[in-house]
């Protein structure tokens, strides 16, 4: 199982990449961590330590702002690889220079040293995210997203567990200084093996007025709905992060009344979470980009911090609770459980999400796009510390009841998403379907066009084929649909918010068949993919009936390929006719077989009704 997901970081075209994102982000958290500590020491006189902790926040973050414009620029107009190159040394420089303030416990030094950590951070970002896709077929991209949120998150725990223990008591200030510029040449090193990674736009033009371009960056990011309100998603999921992170050493000292060893072991068993769902992930992804698992980590999410809100009165407490008392007591297992599940389900929501980003985004625009993804993270994680400040400096409440505030909070954004942009939740219906009902295999998808309009046309079996359709083809398709199917409850909502068509007989309701056909003009005039069920009706007996005339009507109107399509093993599941009505008698197997098999577009001038169904009977499997 290991090998199918840890098999790219042999590969070179990713595990030079990773390496090198691996130990910046671990330098990072040594770094941060070692001045932290430094900082704690009380080396500076007549300044609170909480001030220069803040000073030491705003300093990392403030370059974000700043220059995330210009950094999503450079990393759109250069090779990419190269400018990682020239980052990874930069952070020797930077790294060298820390070296000599942790030496001589020069507190002022370091902190203007985090001020170009973050201004580093800033500019590898963009590079980051927009590199993977260069490198990482469409297969692959939850693979390569899950490894770097494993590998992010797994740095930033051991790292900063390092600058711990190399800045404690016992040891010299050469020894974190020494780490410090050993992890940076080894980063360096790693980036000498990445390969080449073109300009995605080499021609463009830099604008040098931050202000106006911050604003032109977030406009990419807004030019399609769905690749937005990914971007707020992720935003969202950085908020919580640090809403957590922040909040959980007042409620280990305060709530737990644990010790700093406590507040490690729970801290690791966050960001343990997240390194494990995105491994789950990628397991449950099924080498696709799988939208369906993004709703299902936002309720992972709330369901675990709404827990958080009651397990910690399930504790016994008699003065300073170390880990092994903790353990000793149930209610210490339940609280690792809600930190490990909050952050298992977002490895679920955050990994496909960035996978989606760059599979959607402009290829051009993409770098771009992730550094108007880095502004909204650093202003929703400024957000977060002024929530915190808010809701339990001000309004006094209990840190608890800000982990329940903030689990209800999430319903709330989690609905609004997925109520703009319905496909979230259509691909969790279709993700429970195809893992619990069926086991769908796919053969010949990479037919379908990648870009511009087509018409797609499959044999109708059950209610749940739009479902499946949509679920295996990486396009949005819009449906043309029986009129009686479209309006069924429940599934009327699925099919309305996916922008399907309705369709009725043109003797009948020639109003609704004049204006179905109004509507597939349009969509394939706006280059989409459009699907049509050509049969009309289920079929009553498992074979696939005559075929209407009414791909004939669309192509000569609107001339585009049409792609024969056939579903096998549907016939006799819960959602067919076999057997008597539909949805009338309990389902008697689970996990079916269901295969889809695509077959070669066929040229508009050459559709034929007759020789369009033969295509999809030579395609169809006989259960």
């Amino acid at each position: 199982m290991g090998k199918s997901v840890f098999s790219l970081l042999f590969k070179r075209r990713f595990g030079p990449f990773f390496g090198t994102q691996f130990l910046g982000a671990f330098n990072d958290n040594v770094f941060r961590q070692g001045l932290i500590l430094l900082i704690a020491s009380g080396v500076v006189v007549g300044t609170e330590v909480n001030t220069l902790n803040n000073v030491a926040l705003a300093l990392f973050i403030v370059p974000f702002f700043l220059f995330s414009a210009l950094a999503g620029q450079i990393a759109d107009k250069f090779d990419r690889a190269r400018l990682i190159r020239w980052i990874k040394f930069a952070e020797i420089v930077i790294m060298s220079c820390a070296a000599l303030g942790f030496y001589f416990d020069a507190v002022y030094g370091l902190l203007v040293l985090l001020f170009f950590m973050g201004l580093q951070s800033t500019f590898f970002g963009p590079i980051k995210y927009s590199i993977i896709p260069q490198h990482l077929p469409n297969e692959e991209l939850v693979r390569g997203n899950a490894l770097v949120e494993m590998g992010t998150f797994l740095a930033i725990l051991l790292g900063s567990v390092s600058g711990v223990m190399l800045k404690m008591g016992g040891n010299t200030p050469l020894v974190i200084s020494t780490a410090v510029i050993g992890l940076a040449v080894l980063g360096f090193l790693c980036s000498l093996g990445i390969p080449r990674a073109p300009a995605a736009d080499p021609g463009l033009r830099l604008n040098w007025n931050l202000w106006k371009e911050t604003w032109h960056i977030v406009g990419y990011a807004r030019e399609v709905k769905s690749v937005w309100m990914s971007v707020l998603g992720i935003s969202w999921f950085w908020f919580l992060g640090a809403a957590y992170t922040t909040q959980l050493k007042v409620y280990v000292d305060d709530y737990l009344m644990g010790t700093e060893g406590l507040y490690a072991l729970l801290l690791a068993t966050f960001s343990i979470g997240i390194g494990l769902g995105s491994f789950f992930c990628e397991k449950a992804s099924g080498k696709r980009v799988e939208l369906g698992l993004v709703p299902l980590g936002s309720i992972g999410i709330s369901v675990f911090g709404i827990d958080l809100f009651f397990s910690y009165t399930s504790l016994t407490l008699s003065g300073q609770l170390s880990i092994t008392e903790f353990l000793q007591q149930p209610g210490g297992y339940r609280i690792m459980a809600d930190l490990l599940g909050v952050g298992i389900f977002g490895g679920f929501y955050i990994v496909p999400l960035f996978a989606f980003v760059q599979q959607r985004s402009n290829p051009k625009h993409l770098a771009r796009i992730i550094a108007a993804n880095n502004i909204l993270n650093a202003l929703l994680m400024v957000a977060s510390a002024a929530a915190g400040i808010i809701f339990v400096g001000v309004l006094d409440l209990t840190v608890p009841q800000f982990f329940l505030a903030l689990a209800l909070a999430n319903v709330v954004v989690a609905l609004y998403i997925y109520t703009v942009v319905p496909e979230f939740l259509i691909r969790l219906l279709v993700w429970m379907l195809t893992n619990t009902i069926y086991r769908v295999k796919h053969k010949g998808l990479e037919n379908i066009p990648e870009e511009g309009p087509c018409l797609l046309v499959c044999n109708h079996i059950s209610y749940t084929d739009a479902l499946l359709l949509a679920g295996a083809v990486r396009r949005p398709i819009r449906f043309v649909m029986a009129k009686p199917i479209y309006d069924m409850p429940f599934l009327n909502y699925i099919f309305r918010t996916g922008k399907t068509i309705p369709i009725a007989s043109k003797e009948k309701h020639p109003d609704i068949y004049e204006q179905a056909f109004r509507r597939v003009r349009e969509e394939l005039a706006d280059d989409q993919v459009v699907c049509i069920f050509p049969e009309g009706r289920l079929t009553p007996d498992g074979e696939v009936g005559a075929f209407k005339s009414g791909m004939e009507k669309i192509v000569k109107e609107t001339p585009v390929p049409v792609v024969p399509m056939a579903l096998s093993g549907l016939w006799g599941s819960f959602f067919s006719h076999k057997g008597g009505a539909a949805l009338t008698r309990m389902p008697r197997r689970f996990w079916s077989r269901v295969k889809l098999a695509v077959g070669e577009p066929v040229a508009p001038e050459a559709v034929d009704a007759e020789a369009v169904r033969s295509a999809v009977l030579a395609l169809r499997e006989r259960p």
